[in-house]
């Protein structure tokens, strides 16, 4: 084993100890399965782990440096120029983001409104579906009783109409002076 720790691996496996602990099963088991499955990949067996926290825990490794803040009285004047520019920054965001919940809470309304007319284009749909249905349910007449229909209707009509002349002629017609010659 070596002398110098990988700080991402001792993280890591401190990451997974730490929900080994959790009161939830499911996180717990989880975790332990982690921990078996990176022991194998790396090869590490149970006492190399026990050495590996014996030789941390009189020297743990050291923690990273925090960032150094910058000096409080040397930059003042800079420091409120900076603070101005990032309160009208601020003020910029928030009027921005107020104009983007605007216009989010007018898409959802126009959303709802094209959902509402999708429900009822659909509902009308399903309406002309059913009577069409309906429609196509019901029995057509035969062909040959529309013809047969047809030609009683023509028939007549032509019945009629020869009726109708023949009685025209019928009026038309000058009648004959009877001659006294026919009478005898």
């Amino acid at each position: 084993m070596s002398d110098k720790f990988d700080p991402k691996e001792l993280k890591i496996l401190s990451d997974i100890l730490a929900l080994v602990l959790e009161e939830h099963p499911g996180q717990s088991a989880n975790a332990l399965d982690a921990l078996r499955n990176r022991a194998r990949r790396n090869g590490t067996t149970g006492g190399a782990l026990k050495n590996l926290f014996t030789a941390i825990a009189p020297s743990p490794p050291p923690r990273a440096q925090p960032r150094p803040r910058a000096p409080r009285g040397a930059g003042a004047a800079a420091s409120a120029t900076e603070m101005q520019a990032a309160r009208v920054r601020i003020s910029q965001l928030t009027e921005s983001l107020n104009r983007l919940d605007i216009d989010l809470r007018h898409a959802r309304a126009r959303a709802e409104e094209l959902r509402s007319q999708l429900y009822l284009t659909q509902q009308a749909r399903a309406e002309t579906q059913a009577a069409l249905s309906v429609m196509q349910a019901r029995p057509m007449p035969r062909r040959r009783s529309i013809v047969v229909l047809a030609f009683a209707v023509g028939a007549l009509a032509g019945i009629a109409g020869m009726a109708g002349m023949e009685f025209l002629h019928a009026l038309d017609t000058p009648t004959a002076p009877y001659s006294a010659t026919a009478l005898k």
